[in-house]
């Protein structure tokens, strides 16, 4: 069931909080696992060779695990994205958030596109959700709209701007376009970017029902820049986050300049 967030309301349950940094090591994702405990956020979104370990990390508790298929270019072949997705969703997740072909899209080949979103749906229906990447950096509006109904018809469960790898970010132009392009019953998750309180908020106010950004504790705690919450510490989720420019949550470490 898509949730639809009210202002007011706190935000962990509508975060990905995502660690998607080639270089992770496994530390890097026992912390995504532990503040994603401790903060209660909606799933980690990882890379698939970790989504066993963070089954694990994760035993006990509610977050779910997403894991990224054809990630980042989308340019894999069809069979190999859904075989990852099953492999995936076999060590563990429960959210599939794959890319689509974006040069099949630049092309106008949208049966080429619907072929391969529909492939990875089949190969975890009734198993996981599946969120297709639309890269909407790279994509005029009539294209991210077509994009957007095809990615429903094929199957799909949600439309998710970015990689946070590729040319810009998550816009609340985009995501207001994408959530009139799908009907009610089919997520908007806007990643890439968000960094801060009222972003996420403007975002989510635009449409969004989902986000993913690995800066999910300054978010909730309304940290300024290169500030890291002190271990253990919940902050609440309050007006204060609004306006203020957040690190994420690894700022002193090896995420410090990755934006995503």
């Amino acid at each position: 069931m898509i949730k639809y967030w009210k202002p007011g309301e706190t935000l962990e349950k509508y975060i990905d909080h995502t660690l998607l940094k080639p270089g992770a090591t496994e530390a890097d994702i026992a912390r995504l696992c532990d503040e994603a405990r401790v903060y209660g956020f909606h799933s980690v979104c990882v890379n698939g060779v970790w989504v066993d370990y963070c089954r694990e990390r994760l035993a006990g508790s509610s977050v779910r695990i997403s894991a990224v298929v054809g990630f980042p270019l989308g340019a894999s072949d069809p069979r190999v994205k859904a075989f990852e997705a099953a492999a995936a969703v076999e060590d563990g997740a429960s959210e599939i958030d794959m890319v689509l072909s974006v040069g099949h899209v630049l092309q106008g080949r949208f049966g080429v596109v619907a072929n391969d979103i529909a492939g990875v749906v089949r190969a975890v229906e009734g198993r996981a959700i599946v969120k297709v990447i639309l890269e909407t950096g790279l994509l005029d509006d009539t294209q991210i709209a077509e994009a957007c109904r095809v990615a429903e018809a094929a199957g799909a469960h949600y439309v998710k701007t970015s990689t946070g790898f590729g040319p810009g970010g998550a816009t609340e132009a985009h995501v207001r376009l994408m959530r009139a392009s799908v009907s009610p019953t089919i997520g908007v998750k806007a990643a890439g970017g968000i960094r801060d309180g009222r972003t996420a908020r403007q975002l989510l106010a635009a449409g969004a029902n989902r986000l993913g950004t690995s800066a999910g504790v300054a978010i909730l705690a309304g940290l300024p820049a290169d500030v890291t919450p002190q271990a253990g510490s919940r902050p609440s989720d309050g007006p204060a986050a609004d306006g203020s420019r957040s690190a994420d949550s690894t700022a002193a470490g090896p995420e410090a300049n990755t934006r995503y």
